[in-house]
């Protein structure tokens, strides 16, 4: 049986910081738009307090979590347990899109790894917590991060990152607002 709780305790931030890999869900108001989960890692995701979660967002091929956002605030999280005991974390509320221009992404930032072609951070005000068993969810071991995106963006350099936002990260696939402005 699932469990719904008030805040993050610390057993469940525990939880949260010892995964490798969290999923983010979005989807568009419009019904014949695109749902978006998008699978995240690279140390990016941080438990600011009780209710609020955020994660440094990179450059990357598209900008849907960031659009749906933007539109409509609607945001999950999703942990779930690959090793040890199973569980799954489903993280419910009102996000908000924090671009490099804005004045709650600096003082944010410090707290995040240094990671090439940050764009945003995507911050979580949770307004609803609920476990869930994952007996169905196999077991596998962690071997390591890749490197790939990080060769990526090194070849890349910023010109490149920022002629790919240009190109991939003004608007979503279903047309909405993406990026202000390339953040590199």
């Amino acid at each position: 049986m699932g469990k719904l709780y008030d805040e993050l305790t610390p057993e469940l931030i525990e939880f949260i910081s010892a995964q490798k890999l969290f999923f983010v869900g979005t989807a568009p108001l419009d019904v014949e738009g695109h749902v978006n989960v998008s699978p995240k890692g690279m140390d990016s995701l941080r438990v600011l307090d009780p209710k609020t979660v955020a994660y440094l967002d990179v450059t990357g091929s598209g900008v849907e979590t960031i659009s749906h956002v933007k539109e409509n605030g609607r945001l999950l999280f999703m942990f779930c347990a690959f090793e040890g005991r199973p569980l799954i974390l489903r993280l419910h509320g009102k996000g908000t899109v924090l671009e490099t221009s804005d004045d709650e992404f600096h003082e944010l930032r410090p707290g995040f790894s240094e990671l090439p072609g940050v764009r945003s951070i995507i911050k979580l005000d949770i307004h609803r917590i609920a476990d869930s068993c994952g007996w169905n969810v196999p077991l596998y071991s962690f071997e390591g991060s890749r490197d790939y995106y990080h060769n990526y963006a090194e070849k890349l350099g910023p010109e490149g990152l920022r002629k790919g936002q240009l190109a991939s990260n003004m608007h979503s696939i279903d047309g909405l607002s993406g990026l202000k402005e390339p953040s590199v």
